[in-house]
């Protein structure tokens, strides 16, 4: 590892950590050079998740674009950054253990709204109106019937 201060490639470990998800290891290190420290982190080379989107583009799958999406759905209610991060965490995690390379946008639509549905009905209908491309009130108020209906 490269010493960020003078460049030199001899350094040592004096410290290791594992996060509390067990994906990455934090490591301080000591430049044998300068005797300044840095830190640097392990993570595990994974291979992207690919989203099949309804018009068969495929995209790389992006946290930002869900993250955005569950914002504005949260926006206003008493939902923290931290649990929309775990929510996206959990979402991440759920796709990589299904073992496909390619994942049609539908379903990380539906698991979206299935984990909403359970979070806070008011960001559920919003994700609902804007995911099922809402054309008016009637799909809206039909919406909220199903909702109200499992209740």
């Amino acid at each position: 590892m490269k010493c960020p201060f003078c460049g030199e490639m001899d350094n040592k470990v004096i410290d290791s950590r594992v996060s509390k998800d067990g994906t990455v290891i934090r490591r301080r290190r000591e430049c044998t050079d300068c005797a300044r420290r840095f830190t640097t982190y392990e993570h595990i080379e994974e291979i992207p998740i690919m989203i099949v989107k309804k018009d068969g583009r495929r995209e790389v799958f992006n946290r930002d674009k869900v993250r955005v999406g569950l914002q504005k759905a949260c926006q206003k209610l008493d939902i923290s950054m931290n649990v929309i991060e775990d929510f996206i965490d959990d979402l991440e995690r759920d796709l990589r253990e299904t073992g496909e390379k390619e994942i049609p946008s539908r379903v990380i639509g539906e698991k979206i709204m299935g984990r909403l549905h359970t979070l806070n009905d008011i960001a559920y209908v919003r994700f609902a109106s804007v995911y099922r491309e809402f054309k008016d009130v009637n799909d809206f108020v039909a919406e909220l019937k199903t909702l109200l209906s499992e209740r």
